[in-house]
């Protein structure tokens, strides 16, 4: 009885896609690390929740986009929508003198309601502080990069860290969701609907993008 209690609390997202192209008028010659990054009441039953591609040549025609269709394949199960999963996408490449740089950090949420899923999402690079840091760095090649790109998921030490856009890379999802019905929760195009547990017959409205705490 007890195991199926709890089995009956749980709900499944199932994620399917792929990381398809990149926009780096700037370079040549990238690839892409992938990583999926969810809170403390989520885990990973199947699939692969890190990943890196092939270095691809941006292409020839005017729109200049690296084509990785680097495969998205994942299912998660959790007891709450808290934590909502997100995709972290780090692209790196060569600089002038051979050494491996990053191009770009970005993250988006796995869509929230079921279906077909297209995100662009904007890219972006940390600076250094002063200009002799900026002439350091790519003297030695030692471009400012985090050390774990998921902490770009999380506010922590956002307001004192400097960064500057650069690309975007183009996503697709393919979502299903198993038993979120049963459990309460009403799945809309940006946000996990929760019945209110006061008795006072309102909803409280979850949204995923507020969900900023994460493990890996």
């Amino acid at each position: 009885m007890a195991g199926g209690g709890l089995h009956s609390s749980v709900f499944l997202v199932m994620v399917s896609g792929q990381i398809e192209s990149a926009h780096f008028p700037e370079f040549d010659d990238l690839y892409c690390k992938m990583a999926f990054c969810y809170g403390p009441d989520w885990v990973v039953t199947s699939g692969w929740e890190e990943g890196i591609s092939q270095i691809t040549k941006k292409s020839m025609d005017r729109r200049q986009v690296v084509v990785w269709n680097f495969p998205l394949d994942v299912t998660f199960k959790s007891t709450s929508p808290y934590g909502w999963p997100q995709l972290v996408i780090s692209c790196y490449g060569l600089d002038v003198f051979g050494h491996d740089v990053v191009r770009g950090y970005g993250a988006v949420h796995v869509p929230t309601s079921p279906g077909s899923h297209t995100r662009e999402v904007s890219m972006f690079v940390p600076e250094s502080s002063s200009k002799l840091q900026k002439f350091t760095s790519w003297f030695l090649g030692r471009r400012p990069e985090f050390v774990d790109p998921k902490v770009i998921t999380t506010g922590e030490g956002r307001e004192v860290t400097r960064v500057r856009s650069q690309g975007t890379v183009k996503v697709t999802f393919n979502v299903i969701t198993r038993d979120m019905k049963k459990l309460g929760y009403d799945t809309e195009a940006a946000s996990v609907s929760i019945p209110h547990m006061g008795g006072s017959g309102g909803n409280n409205t979850i949204r995923p993008e507020a969900a900023t705490e994460s493990h890996s």
